[in-house]
């Protein structure tokens, strides 16, 4: 609802509300994506079908290469064996690699939808995709360079750097209208807010402050973070006691919180 009103009303919404509905509708695509895929590969593991992971955490990567590593992890395999390898790869030079690597992106963007928005989008993760190519090529022999990008400021500027592009880039995924798309862009910079679509929009239709929409996404980046600690840090393996015990749990948790009406997937429109 948030995200609706924000991108529908682009003239009225404040800066602030344009970048915290951007914010949102990155994590609303992830979870609704990954959410419906982990469904599927649950549903498949009671059939004894072991379906490959689709999803590895992709706002926790550190350049815009290590994102496509981990988001939509079967279509990235098909496209590098079938599209990639086919026009040359990595293996041509350079500048090749480059070429190659754009013009896969735009592709991309293309299979998602006729429309000049998905070229747009396609084509940034194409330019991000060439310029992380470039500073790898810069880097490889500069020991100093690479020894800060390797460190702890370093890291954190990269993911950074990856995490405003392709939040950024979401703009054209959900506004496929180059104007609208361009209108936004426009506004996310001192732009004021309407003072009725602020009441309207947290007051009325959301029923929250926007101090609570922001703490309420900050909570869900945060449980995001400590799963991935979990995951990747500690290696936590759970015994079957603990297993089943979380079973309903879990059911518990879904019946809080579902809606009272079913919303489409947002990927199965592609």
């Amino acid at each position: 609802i948030f995200v609706d009103l924000c991108f529908g009303n682009i003239e009225r919404a404040g800066s602030g509300d344009l970048w915290l509905a951007i914010f949102a509708y990155g994590l609303q695509l992830y979870f609704d994506f990954s959410g419906y895929v982990d469904i599927a590969r649950g549903s498949a593991v009671l059939l004894g079908i072991n379906l490959p992971e689709n999803f590895d955490f992709p706002y926790f990567s550190i350049s815009i290469a290590d994102f496509w590593r981990r988001w939509h992890i079967t279509l990235g395999d098909w496209i590098r064996n079938y599209l990639y390898f086919p026009l040359g790869g990595s293996r041509k030079g350079v500048a090749r690699t480059c070429l190659n690597l754009f013009i896969v992106m735009v592709i991309i963007g293309i299979w998602h939808g006729a429309a000049w928005g998905f070229v747009a989008w396609g084509g940034l993760h194409g330019l991000a995709l060439v310029i992380h190519r470039l500073t790898e090529a810069f880097c490889e022999n500069r020991d100093g360079i690479k020894r800060w990008w390797q460190s702890w400021s370093g890291v954190l500027v990269s993911w950074f750097l990856t995490q405003f592009m392709v939040f950024t880039a979401w703009i054209f995924f959900r506004i496929p209208n180059l104007t609208q798309a361009s209108l936004v862009i426009q506004n996310l910079w001192g732009h004021p807010a309407d003072i009725q679509f602020a009441q309207k929009v947290y007051l009325t239709a959301i029923g929250m402050e926007r101090f609570w929409v922001v703490l309420l996404l900050v909570s869900l980046a945060a449980s995001m973070a400590g799963v991935y600690t979990i995951r990747r840090g500690l290696k936590l393996q759970l015994n079957w006691p603990v297993k089943l015990l979380l079973v309903p749990v879990g059911l518990y948790v879904v019946w809080l919180f579902a809606p009272q009406s079913g919303l489409p997937y947002i990927y199965f429109d592609f």
